[in-house]
């Protein structure tokens, strides 16, 4: 695997060390994200993301009418139907927004679509449903959802009913579904700080300029509203969703998790004991913790029932009854997890017989649940360093979804192939497809041919990109609260890398569970640092040889206590 290097002007590197106090790798890493950032000052606003630099709500296109409408429901106590994704962004801003609106005294409806029966997004089967369990709405707001739903909602619109669409997907056709949509992808500069929030951050905004407006008018409920409590469930819809971790999304992560480790939430507590989260053993929530625990739980009732249980759970006051919700995600997420890896083999076995060598994956096959699809796609994606489809059954169709590898526009290559689909949609990196399936013969063909096309210079070679070169003394306690401060890391904010060398081991490594590896660094003072290296058993560096590593550097906490530890993704021979 290539090493890729691109160094900050080291004059601008040293000199935001001196300003920041902060160790000048650090600083060159800060330089990499943004040049701006050689700007000590404007270093400082994204070290302490604030909430007061959120941008005015009323600039994002819409916005400012959907307040209105939303004020017109409240005054004259509408009916309001809340129809959200069964993902976490979808569940978690119905969450928001429906407490939001109980506060004001209306009591809305929610709804959640069934994956296995009605499919992705807001189908006509969904509304149906929705309509006949809850009547019908003065007011319809879709939630992660409608940006691509025209027939859908202008039959809605024809039935009497208003419509607001808070989305943040990508349009697959000309123009966009009718009535009041706020969606920055469609109508706002590539360079607002808002252009790249998730549904959730989205409807924070909305929340945020409905009770600008009504402290405005002196509403005492909207003066007693305190939103920075209702940060936690932004926090879970912006980690989960992987949208890029700077900009706003970066201030609403930051604060959003450390809202998640102080929540009152009883929900959320009942998640945190289904997860393991010992909150008295950590000192902070990571986005980790968000992407590997609390996350995969609320996905899975989407994946495979009814997503409305952890809307409910989120919602509830009673610990007893969020605890019984909670048992009841875990158990899903157990079955999802053995649905997933059946699938995961079977779809490896699949793709080895037909030949890994193309540019892109499609592998379908009629038995595997389309729920659980998604995860594959990924694990897919990521083995063979290649965009991948995968697709299982529901009805009639073939349905599943689509992972890309950096560098690969997976929206860009099913324009391509979008004539052989039934619906499909999404970002750059995951999409949701629909199609006959007579037509996957053809649409993988099709696939792979767009790929070439697109970048007839072929795929990306995986690399690992390095932040910065440091020696073994240069690692301490210090340095690893420096890199903290780059908290919280995502998309475009990965944790950074860190090439270390040159390191001689005067102890044998040694192998541990299955298929890893740790040993350790020894500095020139005779402090030692542990490092472990992940699914690296089989090419575990050797002894008394010179060689440099690429690692993670950061903390170890276990039993209470807390260790510098380096987490090694590659190693080669020191270079001479």
């Amino acid at each position: 695997m290539d090493w890729t290097f691109e160094p900050a002007h080291h004059t601008s590197a040293k000199a935001l060390s001196i300003a920041l106090n902060m160790h000048p790798a650090v600083c060159t890493r800060l330089i990499q994200i943004d040049q701006r950032f050689s700007d000590p000052e404007i270093a400082e606003t994204f070290l302490k993301p604030r909430l007061s630099n959120l941008d005015d709500p009323f600039n994002i296109t819409n916005l400012r009418d959907a307040v209105d409408r939303l004020h017109q429901a409240l005054i004259h106590n509408e009916k309001i139907i809340v129809f959200g994704d069964y993902d976490v962004d979808g569940v978690s801003s119905t969450t928001l927004l429906v407490s939001i609106l109980r506060r004001f005294g209306n009591n809305p409806n929610y709804c959640i679509p069934l994956r296995s029966e009605e499919g992705y997004g807001l189908s006509h089967s969904a509304i149906e449903r929705a309509l006949n369990e809850q009547g019908t709405p003065h007011l319809f707001i879709a939630l992660d959802c409608g940006t691509n739903s025209r027939k859908e909602i202008e039959s809605l619109n024809e039935r009497g009913i208003d419509t607001i669409v808070v989305d943040h997907h990508q349009s697959t056709e000309e123009g966009h579904a009718p009535g009041l949509v706020v969606n920055p992808h469609l109508f706002d500069d590539a360079a607002a700080p808002w252009k790249d929030l998730c549904t959730v951050g989205l409807t924070f905004k909305l929340v945020h300029g409905l009770i600008k407006k009504l402290r405005l008018l002196g509403d005492e409920s909207a003066e007693q509203i305190d939103l920075r409590q209702f940060l936690d469930l932004v926090a879970l819809g912006t980690v989960a969703d992987l949208v890029p971790l700077v900009s706003e999304n970066r201030i609403l992560a930051f604060r959003g998790l450390r809202s998640l480790y102080h929540t009152k939430r009883c929900g959320i507590h009942a998640l945190f004991q289904v997860s393991g989260i010992d909150l008295a053993e950590l000192d902070a929530l990571r986005p980790a913790d968000v992407s590997f625990r609390l996350g995969p739980r609320i996905n899975a009732s989407g994946r495979l029932s009814d997503a409305t249980i952890p809307v409910e759970m989120l919602l509830g006051t009673d610990f007893k009854d969020c605890a019984r919700a909670a048992a009841q995600l875990e158990s899903m997420n157990r079955e999802r997890q053995a649905i997933e890896r059946a699938i995961t083999s079977e779809a490896m076995q699949d793709i080895e017989e037909r030949g890994s060598e193309a540019p892109g994956i499609v592998t379908y096959n009629h038995d595997w649940h389309s729920g659980v699809v998604g995860i594959v796609a990924s694990r897919v994606s990521k083995h063979y360093h290649r965009p991948a489809i995968v697709l299982g059954e529901d009805g009639d169709r073939a349905k599943g979804s689509g992972r890309s590898i950096p560098g690969i526009d997976l929206v860009a290559v099913l324009e391509k192939c979008q004539d052989l689909l039934d619906h499909w949609g999404g970002h750059p990196m995951a999409v949701g497809v629909s199609i006959d399936p007579a037509n996957v013969g053809a649409f993988r063909s099709r696939f792979t041919e767009a790929i070439s096309e697109l970048y007839p210079k072929g795929l990306p070679e995986p690399t690992i990109s390095v932040a910065a070169y440091i020696s073994p003394e240069m690692i301490s306690e210090e340095f690893v609260e420096d890199v903290e401060e780059l908290q919280p890391f995502g998309q475009a904010n990965p944790e950074p890398v860190f090439a270390i060398g040159p390191i001689t081991l005067q102890t044998p490594p040694k192998m541990f569970g299955k298929g890893h590896v740790r040993y350790q660094i020894t500095q020139k003072s005779g402090e030692r640092i542990a490092c472990i290296s992940w699914n690296q058993g089989h090419r575990a560096p050797p002894m008394r040889r010179p060689i440099e590593i690429v690692a993670q550097i950061g903390w170890n906490v276990w039993n209470g206590e807390r260790n510098v530890q380096a987490t090694v993704l590659d190693w080669r021979f020191a270079r001479s």
